[in-house]
C-alpha cells in the first residue's frame, strides 16, 4: 500500500508512557490563582448599549426584520422557492439588492476578499474575530446529489463484486441518503466530482486563509474534509479505525472492563497475549515482540493510546486496510483490492491536507476543522489528529471539531487530550452541539444501526458541559489545551464564564475561545469581546446568487432558534427604543 497513507494515518500515537510536567505550567498557574478573587468577570448579556454599539440603526431594524419573518413557517419552508421567484420577477440586480438588504445581509459579509475587510475590521475593533467561511456550494438537485454520492463512496472492488467485501453498512452508501444535505441546517455540503474540483477547492481553502491571515492577527479559516478528496476513503478508514476499537472493547470485555470511559479500559498484558493467542491473531513469538522492549507493556497493562500503536505495527503498508473480525480474531482485509487510480487519489487527499496546514503556519492563520457525518467523523478526527501532532508544536493551529450531540462524544475528547499530554503537543477544540442530529438519527433506524446521537438536548447539554469541563481542567493543568466554546446558548456561555473565575484563567491568556454565527446572538458575542474575551464570529462570504443554498438553510436553521426563544428580538427592539429617546435617531459606531 501507499507508505505516506500508512505514515499518516497510523503513526505510533505513544511517544512516552510518562506523563512529563510542563514546565512552568505550574508557575503560571499559580500566578493566575493570585488574587483571583478580586479579577472575576461577570458578563451583563441584557446591556444592549454594549451588544448593540457597532450596529447602526438601519442595521438594528433589519435584524429585527429578518428574525421576525424566520418565525413564518410559510416563508421558511418555501425560502428557496420565494428566492428563486423573486430572481426572476425582479431580475439579478434588484434581487441581488434586496438580498443584501435582508438575508444576505444579515448573515454573509461580502461576496470576496476585499469586500468583507470592513466588517471583519469594524468587528475587530469592537472586540471580535473572524472565523473566515468561504460558503459557495453547488446548487444541485436530490437526483444528482445522490448520484454523485454514489459514485464517489463505492469502490471499483465493490462495484465490480457487490456484497463481497467486509463492509458495514453504517460505513457504506445507500442512495436514500446519498443527498448528504437533507435533515442539515446549518452546514456546507461538499459532493466530490473529481480530482480537478478537489484541487479547486482547496485553492479557495488556501485564498481563504491568506485572506484571513491580511484581515486580522489572530483569525480563523474553516475547512472540511470531504472538499479535499474522494469520500469513499473517509467511509474506509472510518470503518477500520472503528473495527479495532471495536476489537480492542472485545477483549476489555473478556477481562471484565466494559462499560468503562476509554482510557480507564487498561488490558492486562499477559491475558491480552493469551487472548490474542487463542484469536490466531498472529502466532505466539510474533504477539511476544509486540509488547517487548521500548513499545509497549512497561507498566503491565495496554491502553487504548497503545492499542493504536500497536495497530501501526500490524498493518503493514501492503494491508492498510486490515481489520480484525470480531467474531474469529482473524484479520481480514477491507477490501479485496485497490486500483492504481484509487491509490493516487488517496494520496492526493492527504498532499491536500498537507498543504493547507502549512499554508496556516506561513499566514499566522489557525485551522478549524468541521465536523461532519459520523460515517466519516473517524478518519477526518484521525487526520486532523496527525495534523496537531505535526503543527502544533510550538502552538495551536490545527483545531478539531467535536459534536457534544453524540454519545462518544466524552470518550473521543478524553483519548485525544491524553495523546496531546503525552506527546507535549497543544491540543486545539472546538466544541459544538452538533449540525447532523435529525439526518444521522434517520438513516440509522432506517438502515438499522445503533443511533449515534444522545437521547435528547438536555442529555446533549450534560454531554456538551462534561467535555467543556474536562478541556478546561486540562488547561487549569499545563496552559496547552485550547477550546472553542462554539454556542448560542447563553447558560453555556455562562457556565464556562462561572469556571474560568474558579480557576482564575484570565481571557487575556487566550486560551479559551468563544464562537457564534455571523448575525445571530451579538448579544453574546459583543459584550464578551469588550470584557477582553477572544471571542469570534463565523464569517460566511461569497457571491449573492451562489450562497442561495447556505442562506435557505440559516433560515431554516433561525426558523427553530427564533421560535424557541424571544430573547434576542426584545433585545434588538430594547435597544431601537433607548437610541431613539435618547435622540440617536441617526446613531452610526465609532470606531
Amino acid at each position: 500500500m501507499v507508505s505516506i497513507i500508512c505514515i499518516f494515518l497510523f503513526r505510533s500515537t505513544v511517544a512516552s508512557k510518562q506523563h512529563k510536567e510542563v514546565e512552568g505550567g505550574k508557575e503560571d498557574q499559580t500566578k493566575n490563582n493570585t488574587d483571583a478573587q478580586t479579577r472575576k468577570i461577570a458578563i451583563d448579556f441584557d446591556n444592549t448599549h454594549e451588544a448593540y454599539k457597532s450596529k447602526d440603526n438601519i442595521e438594528l431594524l433589519r435584524s429585527l426584520l429578518v428574525f421576525k419573518l424566520c418565525t413564518f413557517d410559510f416563508l421558511v419552508d418555501k425560502n428557496k422557492e420565494l428566492m428563486d421567484l423573486s430572481k426572476k420577477v425582479f431580475g439579478k440586480r434588484l434581487f441581488e439588492r434586496l438580498m443584501k438588504m435582508t438575508f444576505y445581509g444579515q448573515f454573509v459579509a461580502g461576496e470576496d476578499h476585499n469586500s468583507i475587510k470592513p466588517l471583519i475590521h469594524k468587528n475587530q475593533a469592537f472586540g471580535v474575530g473572524s472565523v473566515l467561511d468561504y460558503s459557495v456550494e453547488e446548487d444541485l438537485t436530490q437526483e444528482e446529489a445522490e448520484k454523485k454520492e454514489m459514485d464517489s463512496c463505492v469502490s471499483e472492488a465493490e462495484k465490480e463484486s457487490p456484497g463481497v467485501d467486509h463492509r458495514e453498512k453504517k460505513y457504506k452508501a445507500h442512495r436514500q441518503f446519498g443527498d448528504r444535505r437533507g435533515g442539515v441546517v446549518s452546514a456546507r455540503t461538499y459532493f466530490y466530482a473529481d480530482e480537478a474540483k478537489c484541487d479547486a477547492q482547496m485553492e479557495t481553502f488556501l485564498n481563504c486563509i491568506k485572506a484571513s491571515g491580511g484581515a486580522s492577527v489572530d483569525g480563523f479559516s474553516a475547512v472540511k474534509m470531504t472538499a479535499l478528496g474522494r469520500p469513499q476513503f473517509l467511509l474506509q478508514f472510518s470503518e477500520v479505525l472503528v473495527k479495532w476499537r471495536r476489537f480492542f472493547n472485545l477483549l476489555a470485555a473478556q477481562q471484565g472492563k466494559s462499560g468503562m470511559d476509554a482510557l480507564e479500559q487498561k488490558l492486562e498484558l499477559e491475558q491480552l497475549k493469551e487472548s490474542l493467542t487463542k484469536l490466531g491473531v498472529g502466532n505466539k513469538d510474533d504477539i511476544e515482540n509486540w509488547f517487548t522492549g521500548e513499545k509497549l507493556g512497561s507498566s503491565g497493562t495496554i491502553d487504548l493510546l497503545d492499542w493504536n500503536s500497536l495497530i501501526n505495527d500490524r498493518t503493514k503498508i501492503s494491508n492498510l486496510l486490515v481489520i480484525p473480525n470480531v467474531e474469529n480474531g482473524q484479520l481480514e482485509p477491507l477490501l479485496r483490492k485497490f486500483t492504481v487510480e484509487e491509490e493516487k487519489q488517496m494520496k492526493r487527499m492527504l498532499q491536500r491536507v498537507d498543504v493547507l496546514a502549512k499554508h496556516a503556519v506561513d499566514n499566522g492563520v489557525r485551522l478549524m476543522v468541521d465536523a461532519e457525518q459520523t460515517y466519516f467523523q473517524p478518519a477526518i478526527s484521525r487526520l486532523t489528529l496527525e495534523m496537531q501532532r505535526i503543527f502544533n508544536r510550538e502552538k495551536p493551529i490545527i483545531f478539531n471539531t467535536y459534536q457534544c450531540y453524540l454519545k462518544e462524544a466524552y470518550d473521543n475528547v478524553s483519548v485525544d487530550v491524553e495523546l496531546s499530554r503525552r506527546e507535549g503537543w497543544y491540543f486545539g477544540a472546538k466544541l459544538v452541539r452538533g449540525a447532523y442530529m435529525y439526518q444521522e438519527r434517520s438513516r440509522a433506524e432506517e438502515i438499522g444501526y445503533e443511533d449515534p446521537i444522545n437521547p435528547d438536548y438536555e442529555a446533549t447539554n450534560r454531554m456538551y458541559h462534561k467535555c467543556l469541563e474536562f478541556v478546561l481542567e486540562e488547561i487549569d493543568h499545563n496552559r496547552k489545551a485550547n477550546v472553542m466554546v462554539a454556542s448560542h446558548n447563553e447558560d453555556t456561555v455562562k457556565f464556562t464564564l462561572g469556571k474560568m473565575n474558579e480557576m482564575g484563567l484570565s481571557p487575556t491568556e487566550k486560551k479559551v475561545y468563544f464562537g457564534q454565527l455571523l448575525g445571530m446572538c451579538d448579544q453574546i458575542s459583543f459584550p464578551l469581546g469588550q470584557a477582553g474575551f477572544p471571542v469570534y464570529k463565523y464569517v460566511p462570504y461569497g457571491p449573492v446568487n451562489e450562497v442561495i443554498p447556505y442562506l435557505s438553510r440559516r433560515a431554516l436553521e433561525n426558523r427553530g432558534f427564533m421560535k424557541g426563544s424571544q430573547r434576542e428580538r426584545s433585545l434588538l427592539w430594547k435597544e431601537l427604543k433607548r437610541r431613539l429617546l435618547n435622540g440617536q435617531i441617526l446613531y452610526k459606531p465609532v470606531y
